[in-house]
């Protein structure tokens, strides 16, 4: 049986561009698919800034490969998300100061609503959102970082050294490289950019 792997706004943003196609994708042995939510497309186009920062973004390539892959929910799985979603913000609510430490933004609607559909549907969330993480923490739903996604991708044969050097290079180039991606460079992917202590 697959199992989705679901890209937030950012991961997507992050790996897109350069791995084609992006949505739809499978890989590995368990096997894994890469998917998209109608959310993350909104989320995009309700923003100024994602839009100057991402003019790819509307291209007809992108937007025909999301429209083609889109996830179509029925009206109970829609239900249910909804459902876990409430009770996934509520869990912000309680602890508010936890999701904004470190000038962090807590977990809003969208985010609480992929991984209410991780939950509903036991998927994986791909997000490199420090909020989310602690969220899907406390509340024992699977995440990744978008780093992690990259590595099971290169094991994968998805992508091979060369792309993820360009990758790297490309989020640096748009200062959007983050501290757990920068970590990750000498760290999970030693092999590719050797590791910090041979620097």
């Amino acid at each position: 049986m697959t199992t989705e792997v679901l890209l937030d706004t950012n991961t997507y943003l992050r790996l897109a561009k350069r791995i084609r196609p992006a949505v739809g994708r499978q890989f590995g042995q368990v096997p894994y698919v890469l998917i998209i939510l109608k959310a993350v497309e909104d989320e995009v186009h309700q923003s100024s800034k994602l839009r100057f920062k991402n003019p790819w973004f509307d291209e007809p390539e992108f937007a025909q490969e999301r429209m083609a892959k889109q996830v179509r929910l029925s009206a109970v799985d829609k239900s249910q998300i909804e459902l876990v979603r409430d009770v996934l913000l509520g869990i912000v609510q309680l602890d508010i100061d936890k999701y904004t430490s470190n000038k962090r933004s807590p977990p809003g609607r969208t985010d609480c609503w992929l991984l209410a559909y991780g939950q509903v549907r036991d998927a994986i969330v791909a997000t490199d959102d420090l909020g989310m993480h602690t969220l899907a923490a406390e509340a024992g739903l699977r995440v990744w970082h978008g780093y992690e996604l990259l590595l099971k991708l290169k094991t994968a044969k998805v992508v091979d050294k060369q792309k993820v050097r360009e990758i790297y290079e490309a989020l640096e180039a748009n200062d959007d490289l983050t501290e757990t991606w920068r970590r990750a460079k000498h760290d999970q992917f030693a092999k590719i950019f050797g590791s910090k202590g041979s620097q």
